[in-house]
């Protein structure tokens, strides 16, 4: 009898409890054709902004940081589809401050799931799609634009960095959320870790002073993101701190930033005493 019970619940692996929950909130989000509409629109309107900002600079000084018009296309489309993806998949860890205060977050730790994982998997915001597929046009765009030698060595380079760049922004959106443990009305600070880090990524860092060159550089890595890979592919030499080569080395910057969002994430669980609802 409890074999029959079990098993219809085991089958499909672990991730079956945090699938079946993703497709409840892809239906539940389909299911106002006119909002969800408004919703792609508003998020394609900000890619489209974002991407006429880095634009106006371009048009008015032909080269910045060593990169000219062409490449910017490259170091925006990698920056703003590896930060639109990772939106995607656990931006939405941003309303954890809601969860502690109405004590919601409780209930996460009842179910035996991992708590970060049933936050990640809580839901997803498919608006934002219109934002990654601007990212992902202008990126194209770059990628024929620029005068970059193909080789197997290049096509890897560009899908690691792809994958590092998402996995860099996904882990700064889990510092943050292990910082609300603390902060809980912090949001605007730790915004400058996650939205701030984008916005730095679509700069060339060569143009950042050396306190700014270490902290995008090394502290929150997003120049592993965009500018390395950028100036690798298109076989610029980068600057003292940042050579072209360390593009290479942007699955270690991964690595560290997630080293540092688990670090935050179980300080702020054990840090957390309940909603004392």
């Amino acid at each position: 009898m409890g074999d029959a019970t079990t098993a219809p619940a085991t089958s499909g692996g672990p991730l079956r409890p945090y699938l079946a929950v993703l497709r409840s909130r892809v239906r539940s989000q389909q299911a106002y054709p006119l909002s969800f509409a408004a919703d792609l629109l508003s998020s394609l309107l900000i890619g489209l902004v974002e991407f006429a900002e880095v634009w106006v600079i371009y048009d008015n000084v032909p080269v910045l940081g060593g990169l000219n018009l062409r490449g910017m296309l490259l170091l925006f489309g990698l920056s703003s589809l590896a930060f639109a993806v990772a939106q995607i998949m656990v931006g939405h860890t941003d309303t954890l401050p809601t969860y502690i205060r109405l004590g919601t977050l409780d209930a996460f730790h009842l179910r035996p799931q991992p708590l970060l994982l049933q936050l990640i998997t809580s839901d997803i915001s498919l608006r934002r799609l219109a934002r990654a597929a601007v990212a992902l046009t202008v990126l194209v765009i770059g990628l024929f634009a620029n005068p970059i030698a193909w080789s197997l060595a290049t096509v890897t380079l560009l899908l690691v960095s792809i994958g590092s760049g998402i996995a860099i922004f996904a882990g700064l959106f889990v510092v943050a959320a292990g910082l609300q443990f603390f902060l809980v009305d912090g949001s605007e600070l730790t915004n400058s870790f996650t939205y701030g880090g984008n916005f730095a990524s679509q700069q060339p860092t060569s143009v950042f002073g050396n306190p700014l060159k270490l902290l995008f550089g090394f502290a929150v890595p997003v120049a592993f993101v965009a500018y390395l890979p950028t100036i690798a592919l298109l076989g610029r030499p980068g600057t003292a701190w940042l050579p072209a080569n360390l593009a290479w080395a942007s699955p270690v910057a991964a690595l560290w930033v997630w080293g540092l969002a688990l670090g935050c994430w179980q300080i702020g669980v054990r840090h957390y005493q309940g909603g004392g609802g």
